[in-house]
């Protein structure tokens, strides 16, 4: 390839002809020419690709940072169950190491951290390689924030720090104000604390992708003298391109000084598009740890997925020197828990988890499929953990349900949780003929989400609909135990459900997302609703509706349902439970609303009464 585009550069004459009689093949040269200039031969076996088998080759550490930077989506925000509750799956999906939070940023997120070192950290299940999942906390480069990651991850079994500092010309003059020669004693001296508490220190030089590999290089063999295990080179801002982050991987190997006496990782923001083929390239030069979050999800426009970068490994074996013991049946499922915990939905045509990922319209296609499978999909949509549906209906029981909880992966669940599903799958059952493992996913995801505390209940929900004046009535037990049925009026149904429940709780909610979609299919499908709330007054007919501060924090809530009237309901009321957790007002100061004309107020005495 190489001496097809040298013989081309030197010879216009032979490049003129070539491209005027044969113009495939004279691009073809070139595309090789370009894409192998410089890239380690491998060997050919019989299919073209290389002849290395999966045992001959390396492990690539999975590092997950989901709960960190997958946070850090504008409305990503996850409470502490909810950390918890996905952490549990990620180690049992298989990943070697879990960025759990930011210690330093909230006491929040210090327990967030502490509480999945300490419950999540030792747990063994579904765990090939034979060891549980390391536990990490992200500090910047100072000591303070280090000794407070070291108090959050010191808890699990297997724990890391990784501090972090930038690099770039632009971070050092305008954010950090500090020359490259303070940059590197920072780094040491972060890194040498970090030691001193810990064994597992991972170092990332933040926007690598803009700074001077030469000085990136001298810094690395720096920390590499202090201790460090891992060394980070994030594309913090999605700039740099495949071939630029390969180049790039692999100067820093061959030029930083004990470079070859450490794991070398690759952390891909994707605003180009690049984060999933900048992090393979990555691999091919040498990184042996990904970071990658479960669909994508990141600051602006996410990084590296999971998904994406693990079943490209597992789809095209001979191309890659790597394998990881992640449990690719555990994709879909890890999929549909972020997207119910974040309210972040996939788009269809998302790979690997999208709704179309392995949906197949076209005649020919179709016809392909039945014929074989491989004709039209390079992977099965069992290897992702999407099983052939079976059906469970409203004359099944208690063991049934539990044997299919089973059968789908769901072991260990809390009693409480059970017994919240079954009553769900028993009212699912009743209104719509057949229960398919789609809608029993769906109602569990929903009892993972739902807020630690239902402050305030919803008991039930009427609406009567029609022009001009769609109206609601609502049913809802207060934190005191009292029972309020009030009723409002809307431009739709939902809205004027959201105004009776705005009514009884008394507390400045403003909706600034919507979101429905069927689960399954049919007449009959169950409706996911996710809603987002924020702690401010509705908007004036001049404010945009569903506008958001910068410095505002949003509420997620969601549900499953048949009825989507009663899951907007449900999803609305989960949200608003999950606000008002942290309301410092009582119940006594918001005593005068029982005196609203109209108003249905059952004490708890009455109520045993009537009952």
């Amino acid at each position: 390839a190489l001496f097809s585009l040298s013989l081309l550069c030197a010879f216009p004459i032979a490049r003129r002809v070539m491209m005027h009689s044969c113009p495939r093949a004279y691009l073809s040269s070139v595309a090789r020419g370009l894409r192998f200039a410089g890239r380690p031969r491998v060997s050919k076996g019989a299919r073209g690709f290389s002849d290395s088998k999966s045992n001959d080759k390396s492990l690539l550490t999975i590092f997950d940072t989901t709960l960190r930077d997958g946070e850090q989506s504008p409305g990503a925000t996850m409470n502490i169950k909810e950390k918890i509750t996905l952490a549990a799956q990620l180690s049992r999906l298989g990943v070697d190491v879990c960025e759990a939070g930011f210690p330093i940023a909230s006491d929040g997120d210090f327990e967030a951290v502490k509480l999945v070192a300490q419950e999540i950290g030792p747990q063994m299940e579904n765990r090939t390689s034979g060891k549980p999942m390391r536990i990490c906390g992200l500090s910047r480069a100072i000591e303070r924030d280090i000794e407070r990651c070291y108090q959050a991850v010191s808890h699990a079994p297997l724990h890391r720090i990784h501090t972090f500092l930038a690099t770039s010309d632009i971070h050092l003059k305008n954010k950090l104000k500090i020359s490259r020669t303070e940059c590197i004693k920072q780094s040491v001296k972060a890194v040498e604390f970090a030691r001193s508490m810990c064994e597992d220190v991972e170092f990332s030089a933040e926007d690598a992708g803009r700074s001077d590999p030469a000085f990136m290089a001298e810094l690395f063999g720096e920390v590499i003298r202090s201790g460090v295990k891992t060394i980070n080179v994030p594309d913090t801002v999605g700039f740099v391109t495949p071939r630029e982050y390969y180049e790039l991987i692999k100067y820093l190997k061959e030029n930083t000084p004990g470079g070859d006496s450490i794991t070398w990782s690759t952390h891909c923001h994707n605003d180009l598009g690049l984060a999933v083929a900048n992090t393979l390239e990555g691999v091919m030069a040498g990184a042996r740890q990904v970071e990658v979050t479960i669909n994508g999800i990141g600051e602006r426009a996410g990084n590296a997925s999971l998904e994406e970068v693990v079943m490209a490994l597992y789809t095209r074996p001979q191309v890659f020197p790597v394998k990881s013991l992640v449990d690719t049946t555990q994709i879909t499922r890890t999929s549909r828990m972020v997207t119910s915990v974040t309210g972040m939905s996939v788009q269809p045509n998302k790979a690997i988890v999208g709704a179309n990922a392995f949906a197949h319209e076209a005649g020919i296609h179709q016809d392909g499929v039945l014929k074989h499978a491989a004709t039209y999909e390079i992977m099965s949509p069992a290897s992702v953990g999407l099983k052939s549906t079976l059906v469970l209906g409203k004359h099944s029981g208690r063991a049934a349900f539990n044997n299919r909880l089973e059968q789908l992966g769901y072991t260990n669940l809390d009693a409480d949780v059970l017994k919240s599903a079954f009553k769900k799958f028993k009212d699912t059952a009743d209104q719509k003929k057949t229960v398919t493992d789609t809608d029993i996913e769906a109602i569990l995801e929903n009892e993972f989400v739902k807020p630690s505390q239902e402050a305030w209940k919803l008991n039930s929900c009427h609406v009567s609909c029609g022009h001009p004046h769609p109206t609601a009535t609502v049913s809802i037990t207060t934190p005191s135990g009292k029972t309020i049925i009030d009723a409002s009026t809307g431009g739709g149904p939902v809205e004027a459900v959201y105004n009776a429940i705005s009514r009884v709780v008394r507390v400045p909610i403003r909706l600034v997302q919507f979101h429905v979609e069927a689960v399954s299919e049919g007449r009959d499908a169950i409706g996911k609703v996710s809603v987002r709330v924020c702690r401010r007054a509705p908007p004036s007919e001049d404010e945009e509706a569903l506008a958001v501060q910068d410095d505002e924090v949003t509420y997620h809530g969601s549900s499953a349902h048949v009825d989507i009237i009663q899951g907007s309901a449900e999803a609305f009321m989960n949200a608003i439970n999950k606000m008002v957790q942290t309301d410092e007002e009582t119940e006594l100061q918001r005593k005068e609303v029982e005196f609203w004309p109209g108003r249905v107020i059952i004490n708890p005495k009455e109520q045993k009464q009537m009952a």
